[in-house]
């Protein structure tokens, strides 16, 4: 059965439409424009609404991008508008398939309203989060853990003696962080200065995690360590003997977790009442799942 309780990508497009009218409105840019047909600030805005949120304005930044999308409204407007001429909006099925295609906009822009109203506030979250960590200590619960940092050196011909200088360039007192961005082949850590965060045994291929577990004081370098990656050079950071993760590093998911259910409870409450007054058809259900298609 359907359930609107569930988060769907075209909710997520009507919530951020609703964040993001207060600011459009005011200045809507004519993007491209011809034979009648307009395509503004606005509808890009709404196109990239489908991209992942840290996506959308990356996509915006460019010129290129906005060009292209531009130009793929235009040319699925123009098209729209030819086909509105030649009546197929009157046609059965594309008017029904219009019909279905504002009720979806309009009701996940109404669930999107209703998430933002439901929404606690911070400090009910922060209780909510506060309650559920404190009520399930199990959950928690982490074996010994390392924080390390590494740079690789991928495998190739000068592998080895490129890692060992950058190795003689750490002992001679280098910034690990630095070389790692510049250097690493793990572009996933490189990012973040070759750090990989808090992580347990069996979590890293063997030699690696052996090597990594060997270090005893933060700021410790290893040697060389050779993997089916490449070479290694591993930093610890520091340690934290088996026990429960700390409140502050899952807070943010207890708090998403809370807010997530208390919106997907409102949506439920919202179904209920809503589908109160549906009165399914029995007979002509039957009749129209028995008619040869």
């Amino acid at each position: 059965m359907f359930s609107f309780a569930m988060r769907s990508p075209s909710c997520v497009v009507a919530a951020s439409l609703l964040l993001a009218s207060s600011t459009v409105w005011a200045a809507d840019p004519v993007i491209v424009q011809g034979a009648g047909v307009v395509v503004t600030g606005v509808d890009l805005l709404a196109e990239v609404q489908r991209l992942p949120p840290e996506a959308r304005v990356a996509t915006l930044a460019r010129k290129e991008n906005v060009a292209q999308l531009g130009s793929n409204i235009y040319l699925r407007r123009a098209l729209a508008a030819e086909a509105e001429k030649e009546g197929l909006a009157n046609d059965p099925l594309v008017a029904a398939a219009l019909r279905i295609a504002r009720d979806r906009v309009l009701s996940d822009a109404h669930l999107a309203q209703l998430d933002t109203k439901s929404r606690p506030a911070d400090a009910a979250l922060d209780a909510v989060a506060a309650s559920t960590y404190k009520a399930n200590p199990a959950r928690f619960e982490v074996p010994a853990q390392i924080r390390a940092s590494h740079i690789l050196v991928a495998k190739g011909p000068d592998a080895k003696v490129a890692a060992e200088k950058l190795l003689a360039e750490l002992k001679k007192g280098a910034d690990f962080a630095a070389l790692a961005k510049e250097h690493s082949a793990d572009t996933g850590s490189a990012i973040k200065g070759g750090d990989l965060g808090f992580f347990g045994k069996g979590r890293m291929v063997p030699p690696f995690e052996e090597a990594a577990f060997a270090l005893n004081t933060p700021g410790e370098l290893s040697g060389l360590v050779e993997s089916e990656f490449g070479f290694h050079i591993i930093k610890l950071e520091a340690s934290r003997p088996a026990g429960m993760l700390p409140f502050d590093e899952v807070r943010e998911a207890l708090r998403r977790e809370a807010s997530a259910k208390i919106t997907n409870e409102a949506r439920g409450r919202e179904q209920k009442r809503v589908m109160a007054a549906a009165r399914p058809d029995t007979a002509a259900i039957e009749a129209f799942a028995a008619t040869p298609r």
